[in-house]
């Protein structure tokens, strides 16, 4: 259960309570002396958007361990808030904290979709899967009014290069003709993150997310629509929710999903800083234990950089995980197919027009 006294004094709708100091920045604002200073950020931050003409989009993802290729992020920064989130350091690179500015700062790249023509149009480009999104979720909220992950489906689908979607917002609802029309082609997988059922849990985890009921009805209403579906229960957090993937994949089947993956946390960089901070203020009577099981999982530390053990875990608690999650799978019928995407009928399109022949 949720400490209520310690959520209570919680920044409501933001994961991190405050900024660590950004690595790459010689200098920062501290509040050394609270009593003195009338207005330090005492009110919640509003979500500001930064709009940026970038020069790329689609970045080549070289990590063995991941399961993609190539990925794409319209947005960087990400509003969802989730407290665990690896992407949080890659805000550091833009010169925001990986706290609350990560989910308070959110770069808008615009010009996204012009990025993603220019690259399958590029004659070296071999149609491969590309994610959506390796880093930050492309649903976040912002995407309701930019819809910029909307025209990427959409070029996606008139180049027919194949696509994957992974996200925590029912918003990929709103997208369903499109996403229908991949389908019949093979071009499109989507994934929903679903890492508990324990509402109170999300909304001090994931306090922007979407509700486990309505990414639940994400998974039914994709299935039964032809979509190819399946979830990750990621991250496992030791003494959190790794009890909770029986219940998760129970339901992720029952749904319709037909695959499901898993992550163990691991708290790389400034992340770990920012997590021990919010396990204290959350979980006061049983932080000490959740942070030493995340350790026993990372061969002693809270992050592991080696390849396949950075994503499952290392040691005897992983392995109980892994066991678990395999025996789960098994049991409601969970990653029993194979699914290959297609990268045959990609075309290129020539001054707007397709070529006749």
């Amino acid at each position: 259960m949720i400490n209520q006294k310690a959520y209570d004094r919680f920044e409501k709708g933001r994961g991190a309570q405050f900024n660590p100091k950004n690595k790459y920045l010689k200098g920062e604002y501290v509040l050394e002396h609270p009593e003195a200073i009338d207005d330090w950020e005492q009110e919640n931050r509003k979500t500001e958007y930064i709009f940026d003409e970038s020069r790329t989009l689609v970045n080549e993802v070289k990590s063995p361990d991941v399961g993609m290729m190539w990925s794409a992020n319209p947005y960087q920064g990400c509003e969802h808030g989730c407290i665990y989130c690896y992407a949080r350091n890659s805000h550091e690179y833009w010169g925001y904290s990986a706290g609350v500015d990560f989910e308070s700062r959110i770069v808008v790249k615009k010009n996204a979709p012009q990025l993603l023509r220019k690259f399958f149009e590029n004659k070296n480009w071999q149609p491969a899967p590309i994610s959506l999104s390796g880093n930050t979720d492309c649903y976040q909220p912002i995407e309701r009014k930019m819809r910029i992950t909307r025209k990427l489906l959409e070029i996606c689908l008139e180049y027919r290069n194949p696509v994957g979607v992974l996200s925590k917002n029912a918003l990929v609802l709103r997208d369903l003709d499109i996403i229908q029309e991949l389908a019949k082609h093979r071009l499109v997988r989507v994934f929903s993150s679903i890492t508990s059922l324990d509402e109170d849990l999300r909304k001090v985890m994931e306090p922007r997310t979407a509700s486990y009921r309505s990414r639940l009805k994400v998974v039914e209403t994709l299935s039964k629509s032809g979509v190819p579906t399946g979830i990750m229960n990621a991250p496992l957090i030791p003494g959190l929710n790794d009890t909770h993937m029986h219940d998760v994949l129970k339901a992720a089947s029952e749904a319709g999903a037909k695959w499901a993956g898993y992550t163990v946390v691991r708290l790389n960089g400034t992340i770990g800083t920012i997590f021990h901070d919010w396990l204290q203020k959350a979980f006061p009577d049983r932080a000490e234990k959740v942070w030493n099981l995340i350790c026993a999982c990372h061969d002693g530390h809270v992050n592991d950089s080696r390849w396949g053990n950075r994503i499952s875990g290392d040691g005897k608690f992983a392995e109980v995980i892994r066991a678990q999650f395999q025996l789960y799978c098994r049991k409601f019928g969970l990653n029993q197919e194979v699914f290959e995407m297609n990268t045959k009928d990609f075309r290129r399109i020539k001054n707007g027009q397709l070529p006749l022949f």
